[in-house]
């Protein structure tokens, strides 16, 4: 929204609430410059926390807020680095960060939009919607994660047979040099780039993110922009339906039902032994765990967790960022960032 024209606006309505949860879209806040007003909008979901107010005036860099991933995280202290050009360049408006990380990707800055700030999550974005490059012709995969849900897709990667488990990177110094059925850990993801330039160009997330998905979501993240491609990995008990599509990096375990004419975004998981009966819409992150049952066109968002035994009705919807509690029964549409308790009968 700034410029070298206009390197100033004022904060002249707060839209959101502190700390309330957003979806991409929502208005943040309305400034107003010299010449016209403007609404901001989030990008992503998440809780904006606000750290500007109303009548204050913004600079070009100034922070008015962040979104994060608890309405309680802990904000940075630092004031976010800005290209030295946004103050005397018009043209395109890019933070170092995301500038940096464009060209680490081979992004052509000229095809950026003119219009909008360029932040970091704006490029990961453009990055996440490369996932669908062309198919390597490599069998080698790397595993990322060597803890409990990497053992069970790594017997699922070997009972499919359509990949050869190449190696396997975790971030504990630790566990270097140790063995995950005499597959090696090689180190931690700092070796990602010169494993790919060895000819290991498919990889698959190990890490199940139970206790917090944000690291099972960073995982995926860091290995698209290392250029890896994440092929989805399927279990050959589990059935899934000809008419259902499966997105890029999405994991199906033993025994599990994916139905007709089902959607499964980038990314998702179905644990062992859950149901996704017809029409329904699993999005981008969501772990749906082991036994858990979706009736029909049942929708659930983004970054959601349904637990063990979770059982729904029909048609409902599970907003983006809900954790629905092992056991419970949900029978109504469910709130974005809801916490269900175990074992309650939503209705």
């Amino acid at each position: 929204m700034l410029n070298a024209n206009e390197p100033e606006a004022t904060v002249v309505e707060v839209v959101s609430a502190d700390k309330a949860y957003v979806n991409p879209g929502d208005i943040l806040i309305t400034i107003e410059t010299t010449k016209a007003a403007a609404d901001l909008e989030s990008e992503i979901s998440g809780y904006f926390q606000l750290t500007a107010h109303e009548n204050q005036t913004l600079r070009v860099g100034d922070v008015y807020g962040y979104i994060t991933d608890n309405a309680d995280d802990s904000l940075p202290q630092e004031k976010p680095q800005v290209d030295e050009k946004l103050l005397d360049n018009a043209d395109l408006r890019i933070t170092t960060p995301a500038r940096n990380l464009a060209l680490k990707n081979h992004i052509n800055l000229q095809t950026l939009p003119k219009n909008q700030l360029i932040t970091e999550s704006f490029i990961r974005g453009l990055i996440q919607k490369n996932l669908r490059r062309e198919i390597p012709v490599g069998r080698k995969i790397l595993v990322y994660g060597a803890g409990g849900h990497a053992k069970a897709l790594m017997e699922m990667i070997k009972a499919g047979g359509n990949f050869e488990l190449a190696g396997i990177v975790d971030d504990s110094s630790a566990l270097k040099g140790r063995q995950v059925f005499g597959v090696p850990i090689l180190g931690s993801g700092d070796l990602l780039e010169s494993l790919l330039e060895q000819g290991i160009e498919n990889a698959a997330n190990g890490v199940g993110g139970i206790i917090d998905q944000v690291i099972r979501a960073k995982i995926f993240e860091r290995l698209i922009e290392g250029g890896f491609y994440l092929p989805s990995i399927i279990h050959p008990s589990a059935v899934v339906e000809k008419s259902a599509k499966i997105g890029l990096g999405t994991q199906i375990f033993a025994n599990s039902y994916v139905g007709s004419e089902a959607i499964l975004d980038d990314m998702c998981m179905v644990n062992t032994g859950a149901v996704i009966s017809h029409d329904c819409v699993v999005g981008r992150y969501t772990h749906i765990a082991p036994g858990a049952m979706l009736a029909g066109a049942v929708i659930v968002k983004n970054n959601v967790l349904i637990g063990m035994g979770v059982t729904t009705a029909i048609g409902i919807t599970i907003g983006e960022g809900a954790r629905v509690g092992n056991g419970s029964t949900i029978l109504k549409d469910v709130p974005a960032g809801k916490i269900i308790s175990a074992g309650e009968v939503w209705r």
